[in-house]
């Protein structure tokens, strides 16, 4: 089947579209994570399925995953915070350390960064264990971890050149760069975790 130029700008709004919606149900914190898996979710259907999901599955995938995704907004936000307030101390030189311990934590920030993208890719997948599923991909395969970070290092970039009302279409395509770039550096689709 012929590839039409305009289906891939049809595909460029509808991630466009996702990424305001995951970004919309992200305000409130507490619904970050659930946000994030049913745009992962809805993202890995269309991969494997050439379509997207109906909007009933994706508000299905929403609602089951809220509760158990609760903690990720909060603790990713602390998270950003700390990681914040330790390169601001080390950067003004009132934390020890200086360019090594910077780059220490510059290094790790980015390798736990890449975990979590991966933990989204894994939820987009299966509710259960996507945690302990993205642990063991990022151990076996290191690289996946280094990859998402990559792509998401990417993203704070765009997001710093692009006007700041363009800042939520992002995160849709950086879903789709995830899902995409992910299998690519394992070697393997990823399957669910059973």
């Amino acid at each position: 089947m012929p590839h039409d130029w305009r289906d891939s700008l049809r595909l460029a709004a509808d991630l466009a579209l996702l990424g305001i919606v995951v970004t919309l149900l992200s305000l409130p914190l507490l619904t970050a994570g659930a946000a994030v898996a049913a745009g992962s979710q809805a993202i890995r259907h269309l991969i494997a399925n050439g379509r997207w999901p109906s909007l009933a599955d994706c508000w299905t995938t929403f609602r089951t995953r809220l509760i158990p995704a609760m903690p990720a907004g909060p603790i990713a936000l602390a998270a950003i915070t700390l990681i914040a307030l330790d390169i601001a101390g080390l950067r003004r030189g009132a934390v020890p350390g200086g360019g090594p311990a910077l780059a220490a934590v510059l290094t790790a920030s980015a390798l736990v960064a890449g975990y979590a993208a991966l933990v989204a890719v894994q939820w987009g997948m299966s509710e259960r264990r996507a945690a302990r599923e993205a642990l063991t991909l990022a151990l076996n395969r290191p690289m996946t971890a280094v990859a998402a970070a990559a792509v998401l290092a990417v993203a704070v970039v765009l997001a710093a050149l692009v006007h700041p009302a363009l800042v939520p279409v992002l995160a849709g395509y950086v879903l789709f760069a995830l899902h995409v770039v992910t299998p690519k550096v394992a070697g393997r689709p990823l399957t669910p975790a059973a």
